[in-house]
């Protein structure tokens, strides 16, 4: 019966469309009374060599949820309990915005990538924050949640600054870090903001309204683009260090379409916007590369871009990477997926003899696991157990997402 509807209806509808309903099915069980604390403890990272110390804080893993799935914070405890060690929400911005026209979220499921052109829709950044808040009030198990903030698009370039700064002050009291996000390809104008001059204003004016707020100091990061030229990518990490941020999230999504698998028809189908997945992974690993032989231990590099696999995860941390953000590996991996890329790294790092993940980048290893725990193929898992798959929200060891999550996800 499943399989049928699978067929008939659930994988015909539109990307941005399957990803509500699926976003839905995890908030509605997490609301469920005792499932976030059973999946968190099932799910979750609780393997000390996983453990990273970064900005301050205590992450439980090295993986976390980038920016984009849960851009107005409504479940985080949904997304904490299916194994990310950090959920970062947004971006929001300081007004709330519809964003750009429907569609604008494809699938190229050839080349397991996303392509998107949402616009930074959201509800606001003092939306965000009260949800965050209420989340806070109620107890239990916090999760470390970075809050991505962005430019209002009908704010002017010059009164950029003092957007960025409005976002940051709303959400100090409830960020363990704040991400300024100036590389978005989806908003006009946005990333020319990247250049270290018109950024310096941005990053001071942000860092001026966090500091603002009493009681701690958040870590504030900045999130650049794959498609910098080299020179321009030292500019950013230059900058970085003089301001004494605490990082840079390396990278965003593409604009380039090089290499694809798909087809033609299919891309151009796609049209503009920012391509994320596999596609971006060698660029994102190459910024990665020049951030740490430019900054070198100065800066938090967070890594994102094209990890799908437990191998791309450890070959971001080798980099110099302290931890990674995914977002299209989730995507196309199912509700597992980030359980089973926290355990293959704790794999590596204990046949490297790592006594913490943390210790990756200082040791040239090569470790893989055996192929049946590689990226899942893209065909639907078979058997007839198909239905009581999607009952239980569950996976095989391997990593085959289930028959719900592929519906929901094309």
């Amino acid at each position: 019966m499943y399989r049928l509807l699978y067929r008939m209806v659930l994988r015909r509808l539109p990307a941005e469309t399957a990803h509500q309903a699926g976003f839905w099915l995890i908030r509605a069980v997490a609301a469920i009374p005792g499932a976030a604390w059973w999946l968190r403890r099932r799910l979750g990272p609780r393997d000390p060599v996983l453990r990273v110390r970064a900005l301050g804080l205590d992450f439980p893993g090295p993986l976390g949820l980038a920016a984009g799935f849960d851009k107005d914070a409504r479940g985080t405890a949904g997304l904490a309990a299916l194994g990310f060690a950090f959920v970062e929400v947004g971006t929001v911005t300081a007004r709330p915005q519809p964003g750009n026209d429907r569609p604008r979220m494809f699938r190229l499921p050839a080349d397991r990538a996303l392509v998107n052109r949402m616009g930074f829709n959201n509800c606001g950044a003092a939306a965000a924050a009260a949800r965050l808040r209420r989340r806070r009030g109620q107890g239990g198990a916090w999760t470390i949640i970075g809050v991505n903030i962005g430019k209002t698009g009908t704010v002017p370039e010059g009164q950029a600054a003092a957007d960025y700064a409005a976002s940051a002050r709303v959400v100090a009291g409830v960020a363990d870090y704040v991400a300024v996000n100036v590389s978005s390809p989806n908003t006009p104008g946005l990333r020319d903001l990247q250049a270290a001059g018109r950024l310096r204003p941005v990053l001071v004016a942000v860092r001026e309204a966090l500091d603002s707020v009493p009681g701690r100091r958040v870590p504030l990061l900045v999130k650049i683009a794959p498609d910098l030229a080299d020179a321009e990518i030292d500019a950013v990490a230059d900058l970085a260090v003089s301001l004494g941020l605490d990082g840079i999230i390396a990278t965003n999504t593409t604009l380039s379409r090089d290499g694809l698998a798909s087809s033609a028809a299919e891309v151009a189908a796609a049209g503009a916007g920012g391509l994320s997945g596999p596609p971006l992974r060698d660029r994102a690993l190459a910024v990665l590369g020049r951030l740490r032989a430019r900054a070198g231990d100065r800066l938090v590099l967070i890594a994102a871009g094209g990890i799908d696999s437990p191998d791309d995860a450890w070959e971001r941390l080798r980099a110099g990477a302290t931890l990674v953000q995914a977002y299209t590996g989730f995507v196309y991996g199912g509700p597992l997926w980030p359980r089973r890329i926290h355990r293959g790294l704790a794999r590596r790092a204990r046949a490297a003899g790592l006594g913490g993940i943390g210790q990756a980048s200082a040791r040239q290893v090569q470790v893989r696991e055996s192929p049946s725990e590689e990226a899942p193929s893209e065909e639907a898992p078979a058997g007839e157990a198909a239905a009581g798959e999607a009952a239980a929200g569950e996976a095989d060891e391997a990593g085959q997402p289930t028959s719900w999550w592929r519906a929901w996800h094309g």
